[in-house]
């Protein structure tokens, strides 16, 4: 990371020098891979102003403080860059969280490869049962479609839910 600091009508003393790189190194592991910082102190009558400009990959952030020491405006000026770099990291968190919702919403897994899949399922009996042990174990189990064996006769039948909430039976003559 490189750091240029620029002061325009004030003095860069040691202590602002030190300060500032003690909060950019405090701050590194919020701007991550960053190419530049520029820092521009002035000063203007009786305001001190600070400027930060944080170059990275793709993106930039600009802040602009003012107050009436520079240290005060220092410390304005990283609290306010904090807050940026924190809105921005999870802006980016929150983008690759919902690309990877929208992919699974659009496409389908039946979808991806083009072919319908088959998955088998265990909504069925074989015993021969009356239709009172079958509607039993339909409730208890909680299932939308059960497949039955009727008892005295090889026919199947099959008890469903339906939409409206009532159950429905379809017996093949």
């Amino acid at each position: 990371m490189n750091i240029h600091m620029t002061g325009r009508q004030v003095d860069l003393t040691p202590d602002i020098r030190d300060f500032c790189e003690r909060r950019l190194k405090a701050l590194e592991r919020l701007l991550g891979s960053v190419l530049e910082v520029d820092l521009i102190l002035g000063v203007e009558k009786y305001r001190n102003k600070v400027e930060i400009n944080v170059k990275g990959k793709g993106a930039g952030l600009v802040v602009v403080e003012e107050a009436s020491e520079m240290m005060s405006a220092l410390k304005l000026a990283f609290e306010s860059l904090a807050k940026k770099l924190k809105k921005e990291k999870e802006k980016y968190r929150e983008k690759k969280r919902r690309k990877g919702r929208e992919q699974k919403a659009f496409v389908p897994p039946d979808a991806a490869d083009g072919r319908r899949r088959i998955i088998r399922s265990r909504d069925y009996s074989l015993k021969p049962m009356s239709l009172d042990e079958a509607l039993i174990l339909f409730d208890l189990e909680k299932r939308d479609i059960f497949v039955f064996r009727k008892l005295g006769s090889e026919k199947f039948a099959v008890v469903y839910r339906r939409k409206d909430g009532n159950i429905g039976i379809i017996e093949p003559e």
